[in-house]
């Protein structure tokens, strides 16, 4: 419903300015509630100190003011509706993430749940175990070596048991996490909470790079922006590595709109942010 214009009345124009803007305020609703309303939120001390106790360790590539929590609702895979989705990231990609979220919602695309990494105390098997989906989490890549780009808050993971991690190993057995996850090594798209159906909505939101399209490990659940990238906005202040990322979202959506939407020009796209 439209809002009737805001009438000011006469004797409070004539208010000093000090006393005009507080009144303004108490006219115009609780605009200090906004942000937060919005879904996005900042990490507080209290926040600070879970994260940096559990999950965010010395030297990680980002900081707490570097990190907001999405919060959105999702529905699971009997299509029952819950509102207590969590998942933190860089703070520069947080409007973004929501807005993905809010879609995945909007086509009811199921997820088992989503908790931040405190939880499992930044355990990545003891989350996937739980087919959890999640973002941040200070840690190296799986086998080890450089940081994940888990690390900056730039990989989100969907729905890890029906979207495993696959390694084969040294004799040509292939391991699969969570090892549950076997039962879904064999791909259909059409499954509920197949990462497929999703990739080009990720890609859209930023998220150009997807795990399943890597040969050696492949990894469904797995969704991130560049390592370069990634390293630029991490030595960013959050407004300017927000506009660099929106560039690079904006470029690839040119491109893919230059390549007429053909299925093979997402990898085309997507090459220069990896």
């Amino acid at each position: 419903m439209p809002m009737a214009p805001l009438s000011i009345p006469a004797a409070v124009l004539r208010l000093p300015m000090l006393l005009v803007l507080p009144v303004f305020l108490l006219l115009t609703g609780p605009v200090q509630h906004a942000h937060a309303q919005s879904g996005v939120s900042g990490l507080d001390a209290g926040q600070c100190a879970i994260v940096k106790q559990h999950v965010l360790q010395s030297g990680a590539p980002v900081d707490c003011p570097q990190l907001q929590i999405v919060r959105f609702s999702y529905v699971d895979f009997e299509q029952v509706p819950h509102d207590n989705g969590e998942i933190m990231v860089m703070a520069a990609v947080a409007p973004q993430v929501k807005a993905l979220f809010d879609e995945l919602f909007k086509r009811r695309f199921p997820l088992a749940q989503a908790r931040l990494m405190e939880h499992y105390q930044g355990n990545d098997d003891a989350s996937m175990a739980e087919n959890n989906t999640s973002a941040f989490n200070d840690r190296p890549i799986t086998g080890g070596g450089a940081v994940s780009l888990h690390a900056y808050g730039l990989a989100i993971d969907i729905n890890p048991l029906q979207n495993p991690f696959v390694l084969r190993d040294p004799q040509g057995r292939l391991n699969y996490s969570p090892p549950a996850g076997q039962a879904y090594g064999k791909r259909v798209a059409s499954r509920p909470g197949s990462s497929e159906q999703i990739v080009e909505l990720f890609a859209q939101h930023g998220f150009l790079i997807w795990g399943g399209d890597w040969k050696k490990p492949v990894d469904y659940q797995h969704f991130q922006v560049g390592r370069k990238l990634a390293e630029r906005m991490a030595k960013l202040p959050v407004p300017q590595a927000r506009q660099l990322f929106e560039s690079t979202l904006v470029a690839y959506r040119a491109c893919r709109t230059g390549h007429g939407g053909k299925p093979k020009a997402r990898k085309v796209c997507a090459a220069a942010d990896s």
